[in-house]
Formats: structure tokens, sequence, C-alpha cells
């Protein structure tokens, strides 16, 4: 599926393109499913957005599937290996929306054994994500209260888990009880419906005058000074998004550490790549041991349904990742 040019998710057309030929240091995948991540709706829609491929162009990075060929220098993966990664999709790197995807080998990992391909499609981008802010940046330790912001959302619902992995007590926000409900079952220790109850309310409530050890947001917009709020001194705070103003006062007065996560930098920049293929292999372990899982919608598409999965996700009436699969 392929864009000739930006804009609506009816730019998606069906295209037949050469199969990707094999590379040193890669591995061509037969693709069973993609899923969809907000950044790939703002790539699709932009072309002016600083990732945006040259048209034509075959986007998605997420992807899971089975290794076809292997690249000179490639002793990782073998022909029929399953596997899993966040892989393409932007600037010059092909993405998962197609039979064949051409990969990094630094970039993807062993999927877990006890994940089909379309539950595995939807880790990579989030679950790397959720785990640069948790353990990488964070550091997140026993004992230690840990807000998340969205906790059932792509990003969200992950860091959730590992935060209590890590042996944290976990207090998940969310607008609606479904959602709470949901949190609940992902193991969060307290539970806050931010249209009821405000920062500073809940703030007192869960921590007292302490505030919170780490707050994690992966939502954005004007979710950053609530987030600095409930911060308590010296707390560290975690942020996807870059759609905001930075309120350095309110840093300063608390010596807040702010962390920005931005995982797609390694494919952007072809530096420490082989740090995805590890934290994928990690998550693989935490996923077959039972400590983290993925929250899909129940909606599936086809590839070939992109369009119809992209609208869907931008209505908001998703419930964890929406996931495709291949259907050639």
């Amino acid at each position: 599926m392929v864009i000739t040019s930006f804009g609506a998710p009816e730019v998606f057309q069906e295209m037949q393109v050469p199969r990707p030929q094999i590379r040193p240091g890669h591995v061509l995948i037969r693709v069973k499913a993609t899923s969809v991540n907000p950044m790939d709706i703002r790539i699709r829609s932009n072309s002016t957005h600083p990732l945006a491929p040259t048209l034509p162009a075959i986007l998605h990075a997420d992807v899971a599937g089975i290794v076809e060929e292997v690249g000179e220098g490639v002793t990782a993966f073998s022909p029929g290996d399953e596997v899993y990664g966040c892989a393409g999709g932007l600037l010059d790197l092909s993405g998962a929306l197609a039979e064949w995807m051409l990969a990094d080998a630094r970039l993807i990992a062993l999927k877990p054994r006890s994940l089909s391909f379309w539950q595995a499609a939807a880790l990579p981008l989030a679950g790397i994500t959720a785990w640069e802010g948790i353990v990488d940046r964070a550091n997140v330790q026993p004992g230690q209260k840990v807000l998340v912001h969205g906790a059932t959302g792509g990003v969200g619902h992950l860091a959730l888990q590992l935060a209590k992995w890590r042996g944290a007590i976990v207090t998940a926000t969310a607008s609606t009880e479904q959602k709470l409900k949901i949190a609940t079952a992902l193991g969060a220790d307290d539970l806050v419906n931010y249209r009821q109850e405000s920062v500073t309310d809940y703030r007192f409530r869960i921590t007292g005058e302490k505030g919170f050890d780490v707050v994690f947001d992966s939502v954005g917009g004007n979710n950053l000074p609530p987030s600095l709020e409930a911060a308590g001194r010296w707390g560290q705070v975690v942020t996807t998004t870059a759609d905001q103003a930075l309120p350095m006062q309110q840093l300063l007065y608390k010596s807040l550490t702010l962390h920005v996560i931005f995982m797609l930098v390694p494919l952007i920049s072809g530096e420490r790549r082989e740090n995805h293929g590890q934290i994928l292999e990690h998550l693989a372990g935490l996923v077959d041991a039972g400590y983290l899982k993925p929250l899909i919608d129940e909606t599936r598409f086809a590839i070939s349904e992109v369009s119809a999965a992209h609208t869907y996700l931008m209505s908001g009436l998703a419930t964890g990742k929406v996931v495709l699969e291949a259907n050639w």
C-alpha cells in the first residue's frame, strides 16, 4: 500500500513494486502484521514533516514477520526466524505496508514466543519508547511513586506495566471509568479520572505533601504543566512529545529533571541502532514471563484496509493499539 501524495487516509493505494534486494547488515522480512502509530499518521498527512519520505513511499514503522533472507554480516538471524521491530516507514527507509520489508538487523529481535504476529506488531515503537522512559532515563526503583498519564494509550499502557515490573507504586490517569478499569487490570495501584479530580487534589490524596517521584506523560498538548505540578521535589518527568512550551520556573523551583524521549532518533541518524534490538529482546522476555502484554483494539484490519485503520485511530474510538494483518 503506497502513497503518491500526502493527505487524508484515502491517499493509500495498492501498487506493485519491486521486491527489496538484500543488503549487508540487513534482513528481508515477509510481513505478517504492522500497527498504526500517531507518527505514521503525521507523516502520511504532512508533506513538510521532517521525516516525510520521497514519494512514492511505503509507510509504517512497526513490523512483525518471518525472516526470508539475511544479508552479509548478519549472524543473529536465520531464514524462518519470527521477528519484530520498528525499522522503517520514514525518510529513505521503506515501511511495513507491503509483502516484504528490508530492515537493518540491529533494529529487530526475535518476537515473543507467546504472542501472535498480530499481537507482536503492537509492541515495537510503543514498547521501546516506554522502556527508554521508565528504565533507561528515569531508572524507576522499587517503592517509588510513579504517575502515568494516558495509562491505556499505546505507550502509556506499556509504561504502566514496566513501572510495576520495576517495583513502583503506579497511579494511572484516564478520562473514563472504563479506561480506569483497564488500567486496574494492567496493574495500576491508584486511579485518577482527570476530568473529575484536579492535579492538586490527587497529588495530595496519593502522595501527601511529597508529590510523585516519576511522572510519565505521553499525552502532550497542555499536559506538561500538570505533569510538572504533580512531580515532587527532585522528581523526574518523562515526556514523549514536544508540542508544548516549557515552563522553566516549575522545573527550577522543584529542581526537576525532564527527560524527552524520541525513539526514532536511531532510525534517523543510524547511531545506536543496536540499542533497539536489545530493548526488544528485553521486552520479549518480559512478555513471555507474564510481566507485559500489549493492549490491542479488538477491531481488526487487513493491510489493504490501511485507510480505514488510520481513520479509526484518528477518531479516538480505539482502546490500545490498532493493528493490521497481511492479507496477501
